[in-house]
């Protein structure tokens, strides 16, 4: 599968456990470690891993490889590892407090004017 396959069946696996404010951000200007993160909220601890594993067994299906998991035991704020597309799921306010959009968006501006100069 292509990137865009994979982030395409990692969105509807989201959107199938009615994830809120899914968003996609390409972090290839910043690091070769991975290609794409994804962040979705959940209202719950319990929605927060639903979302995890709904991910993990959508990629599985797919015959793709999940490298791991992290956070299902408190569930505020769960962490699938796919290789080249990491996966946040976060409650709410767990999700304003870090803030990751605007860090890598940072990142991102930094490394353009940078590359710019």
């Amino acid at each position: 599968m292509n990137i865009e396959e994979k982030i395409a069946a990692i969105v509807g696996a989201l959107e199938d456990i009615k994830a809120s404010d899914i968003t996609v951000l390409d972090t290839t200007p910043l690091t070769s470690l991975f290609e794409r993160v994804v962040i979705a909220s959940a209202d719950s601890s319990r929605q927060t891993k639903a979302l995890a594993a709904s991910v993990r067994d959508r990629m599985k299906e797919l015959g793709e490889h999940v490298i791991g998991m992290e956070g299902e035991q408190t569930g505020e704020w769960v962490l699938v590892d796919l290789g080249d597309i990491v996966v946040h799921i976060m409650h709410p306010a767990v999700r304003s407090h870090y803030n990751l959009e605007e860090l890598w968006d940072a990142g991102i501006q930094a490394r353009m004017k940078h590359a710019a100069q």
